[in-house]
């Protein structure tokens, strides 16, 4: 099974033991509060089983993350081809984690290793992240990476309901723009 390293971390494949974690993850409103909703565990099970198909099928994907030291599962990050009814196409990286992993620098160092893989690997032109507008630390991460962002870009995410989370933005960015990991 293929998979990044970092210095604290482990993007790698879904396993069964995951899928406790990942639901409770999942059914908590803080970790889901730029999402329209919880996800029940079903919810959660395939989300994960639809993840490793991707990177079964392609070799790369939604990721989940472990904490090395200890191989505890703390969230996902990873690659996906941008959904179809936002306005624009490429690929996007994104991240998850459990409020235990929040503030200790863990998504931007996954990012980082999604990104390198993206731009090394896959040889992508660019790569995009996108958020709800409120969803200020995923903003925060993208900035840290050296995404950029150009308010022209933004855009209504009509796949959720009216109010606050459907006002989107779209931050970029392009090889040898990203920022080299704090020493």
């Amino acid at each position: 099974m293929f998979e990044l390293r970092t210095d604290r971390l482990v993007l790698r494949g879904w396993r069964d033991s995951d899928l406790g974690p990942w639901a409770a993850m999942n059914a908590d409103p803080k970790v889901r509060r730029y999402f329209p909703s919880v996800l029940s565990r079903e919810q959660s099970e395939a989300s994960a089983a639809r993840f490793q198909a991707d990177l079964d099928r392609r070799g790369w994907g939604w990721w989940a993350v472990e904490a090395a030291a200890t191989g505890e599962f703390i969230g996902l990050t990873g690659l996906a081809p941008v959904a179809e009814d936002v306005p624009v196409a490429g690929v996007e990286a994104g991240w998850r984690l459990t409020r235990s992993a929040w503030g200790h620098g863990y998504a931007t160092e996954a990012a980082r290793a999604a990104a390198a893989f993206a731009f090394t690997s896959l040889e992508l032109p660019q790569l995009l992240a996108l958020t709800t507008a409120t969803n200020l630390p995923s903003q925060a991460v993208m900035r840290r990476l050296g995404m950029t962002h150009d308010p022209a870009d933004d855009y209504e995410d009509m796949t959720v309901p009216a109010g606050p989370l459907r006002p989107s933005v779209i931050y970029r960015l392009s090889p040898g723009a990203q920022r080299p990991a704090a020493p």
